[in-house]
């Protein structure tokens, strides 16, 4: 019997913040695409992506259709249950206030977004709204997701 040669990959795939954040402004693309505020969001377990979302208020004529919001629900759904424990929620905007209550009741270990949001987020209202468990990196990329927002926004303020 031939054995296999174990050949080690000569540039492993380093799923780091950095990768995660990436594929959560992919989905912020497809909000930009849509003409919908882009924002994006990710849900990781076990560096797996379980959940994802883009804003879809306008699309789906719902206050709440946030990205976040979207992807606590896809993520929640795979897991069957409703906390999001042992996971890592990737969002290019600081999420608002809204989202924020959400993410409290789901629980996450971990909230990572890009850009600080001055207006809407959650920081700006009360910083205490997420679970004491739940951990905060901000800054993530934040080049790239505010620009992404920014030219929205100067490209709506242009029709």
């Amino acid at each position: 019997m031939k054995r296999h040669e174990i050949i080690e990959n000569p540039a492993p795939l380093v799923l780091s913040h950095e990768y995660f954040m990436r594929q959560a402004l992919r989905e912020a693309q497809k909000a930009f695409d849509a003409n919908e505020v882009p924002i994006g969001c990710i849900i990781v377990q076990n560096k797996r992506i379980i959940g994802k979302g883009y804003n879809q208020t306008e699309k789906l004529n719902d206050a709440t259709a946030h990205a976040e919001m979207l992807a606590i629900t896809a993520a929640t759904n795979h897991l069957g249950s409703k906390y999001l424990e042992e996971c890592t929620v990737y969002i290019t905007i600081e999420p608002c206030t809204m989202c924020a209550g959400a993410l409290f009741w789901a629980r996450p270990e971990l909230i990572v977004f890009g850009a600080i949001e001055p207006k809407v987020g959650f920081t700006r209202h009360q910083h205490a709204i997420l679970h004491p468990k739940t951990k905060v990196l901000t800054g993530v990329l934040d080049h790239e997701c505010l620009g992404l927002i920014k030219k929205f926004f100067v490209g709506a303020r242009n029709k």
